[in-house]
């Protein structure tokens, strides 16, 4: 159980001078300049089977930003073209450490001509009312725009912070982090006692009324190709053959709809343990003439839990598909992980009254004046590599929590509202030297 807040202190002289930094010009200036970094380049599709991104382009321009702050900056690699972003300001003594994290990666934009919102050009930031649409104002370098201002905001005050403070981007998010957050702390020794990860958990209500969740667990993922076989026959004859397309069509309706054996959580999600159908493909070209005999679909598992591991999830799976061969002989399934997809756990709930988001509660009712609401997120996000090594790690940022393929934007609003419960929760964490 949580337990409820206090009335918050009065803002300090020198909490009004941060916050005095933080205005919606100095967010728009930044997150416009983040959005078109390193792109195309940096869209980064998670089809395993699919070349990654190059964040290189996003990475040195972040990291400029960075040394002129006055941080330590360096560039981890794993695979060329795709530098992790890693800043350290070491700080007076006495504080614990705190790691405030994004990526550089994007998800692909897909058609330009569907960016109606922006002219046909998906990296072009555009103002619309109160929303600033193009690809990653969202997903996530409107949230790192966050970061970085807060931060900036700190250190123009003059502040000087007990504890350390590192600024991390990492490479490959999208692909659930094997070149990026991955690497870096299990390769690299990347450690803090506290990480915010600035990535989506804002929300709207049906009223127009909005706010920002703390998202103190998160759901996993998992990808399953399905395979059907059948007999290859001319399309004049089809009755004397087996189309594995067909078979496909009927047997997806029971994966779709099939329920994970799983453990419930203390926070469920917004998505219980479920399937979604991502690809499906029969048929060879020049080949029209015959009906197809192999066809394969991939599956998205989503809203994992802890406790379920790939084993149980293929299990699940499997069984499915043996009901079904056995209500119609002709069907001929089976399912594997799709090949170098990654099992993403889910991960355990943060305590609400421990750091870092007892400190983000505090600084969210300062700042508007009620408390967040505690919840499971179910994406991924890097949160999930810090959280199952053991760190203190929570997600808190203004992108939407859901994720437009066109047209994707963010609420000005709440990315200022954002940046200066940001900024207050890292003053709280890191503490303030005399």
């Amino acid at each position: 159980m949580t337990t409820a807040l206090v009335s918050p202190a009065a803002m300090t002289d020198l909490e009004r001078r941060v916050l005095d930094g933080v205005t919606e010009e100095a967010w728009l200036d930044l997150a416009c300049a983040l959005i078109p970094a390193g792109q195309p380049e940096a869209e980064n599709p998670l089809d395993p089977d699919q070349p990654s991104g190059r964040e290189e382009g996003a990475a040195l321009f972040i990291a400029d930003l960075l040394r002129d702050m006055g941080f330590a900056v360096e560039l981890p690699t794993k695979r060329e073209g795709r530098p992790n972003v890693v800043a350290s300001l070491p700080g007076a003594g006495g504080g614990v450490s705190l790691i405030l994290n994004d990526h550089l990666d994007t998800y692909p934009a897909g058609d330009w001509s569907a960016w109606t919102m922006t002219g046909g050009h998906p990296f072009r930031p555009k103002r619309h009312g109160d929303r600033l649409y193009a690809r990653g104002t969202s997903d996530t370098r409107g949230n790192l725009a966050c970061t970085l201002l807060a931060t900036r905001a700190i250190l123009a005050a003059g502040v000087r912070l007990k504890g350390d403070l590192s600024c991390v981007y990492t490479a490959d998010e999208e692909k659930n982090g094997p070149d990026g957050s991955i690497f870096l702390l299990d390769e690299k020794g990347l450690d803090a006692d506290c990480v915010i990860v600035c990535e989506p958990t804002g929300w709207t209500a049906e009223d127009g009324s909005w706010g920002l969740g703390v998202a103190v667990a998160n759901g996993g993922n998992f990808l399953v190709e399905v395979e059907t076989r059948g007999t290859k026959t001319h399309l004049w004859r089809p009755d004397t053959g087996v189309n594995a397309v067909a078979k496909m069509a009927r047997l997806l309706p029971a994966l779709e709809t099939m329920t994970f054996a799983h453990t419930p959580a203390k926070l469920a999600g917004g998505t219980p343990p479920r399937t979604t159908i991502l690809r499906i493909a029969g048929g060879v070209p020049r080949e029209m003439q015959f009906t197809p005999d192999v066809c394969r679909a991939v599956l998205g598992v989503v809203g994992i839990l802890p406790g379920m591991t790939a084993e149980s999830v293929m299990a699940d799976i499997e069984a499915v598909i043996a009901n079904a061969m056995r209500d119609d002989p002709e069907l001929d399934a089976s399912a594997r992980p799709y090949p170098e997809a990654l099992f993403v756990d889910g991960t355990l709930e943060q305590d609400g009254d421990a750091e870092p988001t007892a400190a983000l509660r505090r600084a969210y009712v300062r700042t508007l004046g009620t408390e967040p609401k505690l919840y499971r997120k179910n994406a991924f996000n890097d949160t999930i590599r810090f959280a199952e090594r053991g760190k203190a790690a929570v997600t808190f940022g203004p992108g939407d929590d859901g994720w437009a393929p066109i047209n994707e934007s963010i609420h000005i609003g709440k990315a200022v509202a954002a940046t200066k419960v940001i900024a207050l929760a890292m003053l709280d964490i890191l503490g303030v030297a005399e």
